[in-house]
């Protein structure tokens, strides 16, 4: 079973749809015990780093997905929930993340070209660093997702797996061992997304 955690700023119901299409088990919950039994984990994320942050510290589901990654459970963020996973945003201040990958969330106006739209929106190729993820094994260089964001992670080479090119090269996929991050919407990329999250099953 899949556990997506619902800490308040997360697009549920498209992730369990998608889900469901793929035949996978899902239930989404703020409920500790159900997140400790899953098999995996997925932390959503709309909107801001610090308001997300908090309400994630508050909850104390923060300290939940930590404790059960630290334990070698897959765990994916997406979107926001990806940015969440590094030590530190830079969004309206400094926040602190959840720290299980280095690396920093800042704003996509410092790298990309003034001109470009921002927020970041639209469908993107995915250029693949290094030797393929298996997160991506049913992807191919150059398939295309979906972002929507006006942030980026940075400071984080070593975790990358994909980027995405708007102007300068953007962070759209990281893992470190067990965690992973998409900052793209599998939800809302078609069957590419769809493969994507199949594979995520899979790990």
């Amino acid at each position: 079973m899949i556990a997506i955690i619902d800490y308040g700023v997360g697009n549920l119901f498209s992730l369990e749809s998608s889900f469901a299409k793929i035949g996978e088990e899902v239930t989404v919950t703020s409920d500790e015990k159900i997140i400790r039994s899953a098999d995996r984990i997925i932390l959503p994320g709309v909107g801001a780093f610090g308001d997300a942050a908090a309400k994630l510290k508050d909850s104390g589901l923060g300290e939940v997905l930590k404790s059960e990654a630290e334990k070698g459970k897959p765990v994916m963020g997406i979107c926001l929930g990806m940015q969440l996973l590094f030590e530190k945003g830079y969004e309206y201040g400094e926040h602190e993340g959840l720290g299980l990958i280095p690396g920093s969330v800042k704003p996509i106006s410092d790298v990309v070209p003034a001109g470009l739209k921002i927020p970041h929106m639209g469908w993107n190729a995915l250029i693949f660093r290094g030797e393929q993820h298996p997160l991506f094994k049913y992807t191919k260089p150059g398939d295309c997702v979906y972002f929507v964001h006006s942030f980026h992670a940075t400071d984080c080479e070593e975790s990358v797996l994909a980027v995405a090119e708007y102007g300068a090269m953007l962070t759209a996929a990281v893992a470190r061992g067990n965690v992973m991050g998409c900052q793209f919407h599998p939800e809302k990329s078609g069957d590419v997304g769809l493969a994507i999250l199949k594979a995520f099953c899979e790990l």
